[in-house]
């Protein structure tokens, strides 16, 4: 067997998996339900701006479109606003300008850190940019697992990598970045997210995990392919397993490509499927995104008002 593989792990039938996934774009949504899922959808949003020309303006920004994605646009008269997204994910230099500017909104800092995206900076460095990060204030860390350790077989190290990171993270929540476009086959995704389940629950000397507490998510956004609904089912159902083996919900991420309202709604109705109704909340799912938001205002003036709104119409972070 080649030493890339591990040894043991469910092998998925890629023609099933890819059948499954596309049949959740079929499903019939009715407008009242198609509004709560907009709703729910802009509830469970990591707005984020992850690029070298960052600021602290372009950050506040940012924030105040996600306290209130749809002010600014034309609602009709009485219609309820969209609420606060789930989270604004920024490089770890900027998590102190997001703390101040969201206060006690309850919308959540993330930070990428460990050497985001590559993951290819030694350990004792990936674990102190995530130490810097809650320290200024992250609820939330997002890591990327090292995947030439993962390819290479050295299993160990990547569970090791992934523990130690937890424990750095102390409080905040961790969410463990796969990047599956960089693992070839579904059949490495699925062990991957197993392997990433398997380290933190076993975290020696840990109290047990909360729910969400733990998230593994597809894609760091800078890979191509990103999140896709077949990668994103192999993932939720190592959720699945995980929660019947030892009754703990691990959070999902699909991150990177989701870009409309109608992709969101497809990715919502797989969630339902296959696990249920209770991760379909921000506290257990996200989107990881920077456009998405944008559309699912759009969809909601045209569910609201019947009319679509230009572009312009939405106000920009």
């Amino acid at each position: 067997m080649s030493p890339s593989l591990p040894t043991t792990g469910v092998v998925v039938d890629r023609v099933m998996a890819e059948a499954r996934a596309a049949s959740f774009r079929t499903r019939s949504i009715k407008k009242d339900m198609k509004l709560e899922g907009i709703r729910l959808a802009t509830s469970m949003t990591d707005l984020t701006t992850l690029e070298g020309k960052d600021t602290p303006g372009k950050v506040r920004s940012l924030c105040r479109k996600g306290l209130s994605p749809s002010t600014g646009t034309p609602l009709p008269e009485g219609a309820t606003p969209l609420p606060h997204v789930g989270a604004i994910c920024v490089y770890p230099e900027l998590v102190e300008t997001a703390r101040e500017a969201l206060g006690n909104s309850g919308v959540k800092v993330a930070s990428v850190a460990t050497a985001f995206p590559s993951g290819q900076f030694p350990l004792d460095v990936r674990l102190e940019d995530v130490a810097k990060a809650v320290e200024a204030g992250a609820d939330e860390i997002d890591m990327v697992i090292s995947r030439g350790a993962f390819l290479a077989g050295r299993f160990e190290d990547v569970t090791r990598e992934i523990r130690e990171t937890k424990i750095a993270c102390g409080d905040a929540h961790l969410k463990i970045i796969l990047e599956t476009g960089e693992l070839e086959t579904l059949d490495n995704v699925r062990r991957a997210s197993d392997l990433a389940i398997d380290a933190v629950t076993g975290v020696q000397g840990s109290k047990p995990l909360e729910d969400g507490e733990v998230f593994i998510k597809t894609s760091t956004g800078k890979v191509s392919p990103a999140a896709t609904m077949p990668v994103t089912l192999v993932m939720l159902e190592a959720i699945r397993d995980a929660w019947f083996r030892n009754g703990i919900r691990i959070g999902m991420k699909p991150a990177g490509g989701i870009r409309t309202a109608k992709q969101a709604m497809h990715y919502l109705v797989m969630v339902k499927e296959t696990l249920d109704e209770r991760w379909l909340d921000p506290r257990l799912f996200r989107f990881g995104a920077s456009s998405l938001l944008d559309d699912l205002v759009r969809q909601y003036v045209k569910q609201l008002g019947g009319r679509y709104v230009a572009g312009h119409d939405v106000p920009k972070g």
